[in-house]
């Protein structure tokens, strides 16, 4: 077993308490308001293991509930941001049908819809949640990837449909949302033939926000437009993300009847909005409160 660094997460505010978790797949920080998702196995390319997605999910719910992070950051060490699914996980038994046709592909199904839900959790965080990609974004990874609110690039990185070289088409997101991200015709050829987008390419397809030169370079930088993103009111922040999600998969008009429904109930100039004109008057940075965390008295395995 490589030698890996362990990260104890803990959040309480207002009497909530999340579970202690150690991550071996990934090390969490937290500073400024930022939290920081790491991968931190770069001798096997952070590979997405077993053991990643069983905590991967547990550290987004508990960023996502405790609210003490207003943007998520995530990114890898070494060479590659992720090499995606590791192969052990094919051979480890854990895709084994049963016998019994019926039984064994509906199993299956339900395997599927569990990894594809823990990749959409990631779209569904209240926060940002900002990709930054060295190396290579390879199979799973762009599932990840695509399911990130933007994504940045240092100069080597590129991404990769590795699934069809593997004798299957891609099942955790990218076919659904690459298409939504760069020309639908684009995504087909990366789709069919399997071949590297570098970061060049992908900055001019609107794929990434940005291609800034070596790994560090670039996540210092992320981790500045984390700052500044954590810096404006969360709440505003979270209404930005719902609203243009919302409106990215309903029509102009709908979209603009649930726009004025948010506004309509998470609106208070009173609070947000005047502090904002205070701290300008003032000169001084703002000081929005927090997203408060979800209750936690409807979910029993949780102390109260």
């Amino acid at each position: 077993m490589p030698n890996v660094q362990f990260a104890k997460v803990r959040y309480w505010r207002l009497n909530y308490k999340a579970q202690i978790m150690e991550y071996t797949s990934f090390d969490l920080t937290f500073s400024n308001h930022v939290a920081h998702l790491r991968f931190n196995r770069p001798q096997t390319y952070n590979s997405m293991t077993l053991a990643f997605w069983q905590e991967f999910p547990c550290a987004i719910k508990a960023i996502n509930e405790g609210a003490q992070a207003r943007v998520l950051v995530i990114s890898g060490e070494g060479k590659h941001f992720c090499a995606g699914m590791d192969l052990a996980v094919f051979t480890s038994g854990a895709l084994k049908r049963p016998k019994d046709a019926a039984r064994g592909n509906e199993h299956m199904r339900q395997l599927v819809l569990q990894l594809q839900a823990i990749i959409s959790s990631v779209e569904n965080m209240r926060i940002p949640v900002l990709a930054a990609i060295q190396g290579g974004a390879i199979g799973g990874a762009l599932d990840l990837v695509c399911a990130c609110d933007c994504r940045y690039m240092s100069e080597d990185a590129f991404i990769s449909i590795e699934e069809i070289r593997l004798g299957m088409a891609a099942d955790l997101g990218t076919l659904q949302r690459l298409p939504r991200l760069i020309a639908p015709g684009l995504a087909k050829e990366l789709a069919y033939t399997g071949r590297r987008m570098m970061s060049q390419e992908a900055l001019a397809s609107g794929l990434v926000n940005q291609v800034m030169g070596d790994a560090e370079t670039m996540l210092s930088a992320v981790m500045d437009i984390a700052e500044t993103i954590a810096n404006h009111s969360p709440v505003a922040i979270h209404g930005c993300k719902e609203i243009i999600n919302y409106g990215r998969d309903h029509d102009i008009s709908n979209a603009l009847n649930y726009q004025a429904t948010w506004q309509a109930g998470m609106f208070q100039p009173e609070v947000d909005m005047l502090e904002a004109i205070t701290s300008k008057g003032q000169k001084r940075k703002p000081n929005y409160g927090d997203l408060l965390p979800t209750n936690s008295a409807f979910n029993p395995s949780e102390p109260n």
